[in-house]
């Protein structure tokens, strides 16, 4: 069985603190279960398809499509007060700070990044957004190459490829905390509605040690300094119903979207797949 939170191993910092959490909370239960690096180039989408998984981040949407789902081991809670203390999240559609856009109206006529087609809050987050502000059509001159990850999609922003990106708020923060000479000349002009943050998640029943393990997290106190470095209130049990909303969502901002142009041009990764963009 494996364990990786690439999702959420935005820096090499964040990478190593989610290591260590993993490896504590795996040797808290006894389990057979390894850590698996999986990095870029491989896409993530392919750890999801693993039918030996134990406590891997998958992304909400893809997790709510999928059939059979996989289990739902735990879901985190970040710790900055805007998460409320929910397992929630959402998209901040950033900017360059020395941009003059000051509204997501601004950004309209401009170039929009997004990470991968079906990535919650890459993607389909600022799409479903985006269907409550459009007025006319096409919205964007492009949507340029599929940027991958959070870093890459605000990396695209600074160094003037596109205009506007959605960032995982989850990520932005750990990005703010590690990766300030990034974060620092971005700016977020709005949020996307909240969902569910993305949980860990198996293949297989029967881990409820490692799931109890997740549950008591916060108070093992060797996690408590890895839990602050990842900015981690605790885990929690996952509503598995709670993820229904993405399904529905997705198949919303589609029908929406092929009905409307969101860009002038759209990269083929894009254009070519059954993702909510019109051809």
């Amino acid at each position: 069985m494996i364990a990786n939170a690439r999702m959420y191993s935005v820096s090499p910092e964040a990478a190593g603190l989610w290591r260590t959490l993993l490896c504590t909370v795996i040797e808290h239960t006894g389990l057979d279960i390894q850590l698996l690096e999986h990095t870029e180039p491989d896409p993530v989408n392919e750890l999801w398809q693993r039918p030996d998984q134990a406590a891997v981040f998958m992304c909400g949407l893809p997790f709510s499509l999928s059939q059979p789902r996989p289990k739902l081991i735990a879901a985190p809670v970040p710790s900055p007060p805007e998460f409320r203390g929910l397992p929630q999240y959402w998209s901040d559609m950033v900017v360059r700070k020395d941009s003059a856009l000051e509204t997501i109206e601004d950004t309209f006529g401009g170039r929009i990044a997004l990470t991968v087609p079906d990535s919650q809050s890459g993607c389909l987050a600022a799409l479903y957004y985006l269907m409550t502000v459009a007025k006319r059509f096409p919205l964007y001159r492009e949507v340029i190459a599929p940027q991958v990850t959070p870093l890459r999609v605000m990396s695209a922003v600074i160094e003037g490829e596109a205009d506007v990106a959605p960032v995982d708020s989850y990520a932005f923060c750990l990005l703010q905390k590690y990766r300030w000479d990034l974060t620092s000349q971005v700016r977020s002009i709005a949020r996307t509605p909240r969902t569910p943050i993305p949980p860990l998640v198996a293949s297989r029943d029967g881990l409820e040690s490692l799931q109890a393990a997740f549950l008591g997290a916060d108070r093992i106190a060797a996690l408590a300094p890895l839990m602050a470095g990842l900015m981690l209130e605790r885990f929690v049990r996952p509503d598995p119903d709670s993820y229904d909303a993405l399904r529905s969502n997705f198949a919303t901002a589609t029908r929406y979207w092929h009905d409307h142009r969101l860009a002038a041009q759209s990269h083929p990764a894009f254009a070519s797949t059954e993702a909510p963009f019109a051809t």
